[in-house]
């Protein structure tokens, strides 16, 4: 299995890039349901990453219900995970419209909507 790219110089810190590259892959066909994933140690290997950086990756990942952890078997990626990027895109776009609408039924303005999803997203939720 081809590796993922990390950018050492990006402001997106290199968990998040690799929990995103992991989830895109998921989500449009590349990575399907049953593929295994390297180790921990030998993915923070091939990317000149700390284990824990590669380890909390995969635990936000299967936060998220997109990978499973099988004890001593391995990381995989869990069946059942939607793909296509149409089904992906369709799937956020109402997701977004049902938080506008929560929102501004709440009484937010857009600035403090933004704010509560981006600290919902950096986990300070």
């Amino acid at each position: 299995m081809e590796l993922f790219a990390i950018d050492h110089d990006s402001d997106v810190p290199p968990f998040e890039q690799l929990r995103a590259q992991i989830a895109t892959r998921v989500t449009e066909g590349d990575l399907t349901p049953g593929t295994k994933l390297p180790t921990v140690r030998a993915a923070a290997g091939e990317l000149g990453l700390a284990a824990n950086t590669v380890a909390r990756a995969y635990r936000e990942l299967e936060g998220d219900g997109v990978l499973v952890t099988e004890g001593r078997r391995g990381t995989f990626v869990r069946s059942g995970v939607v793909d296509g990027t149409a089904a992906r895109a369709d799937g956020m776009r109402e997701a977004a419209s049902d938080y506008a609408r929560t929102a501004r039924r709440a009484g937010l303005t857009r600035p403090e909507a933004v704010r509560l999803l981006e600290q919902a997203w950096d986990g300070r939720d």
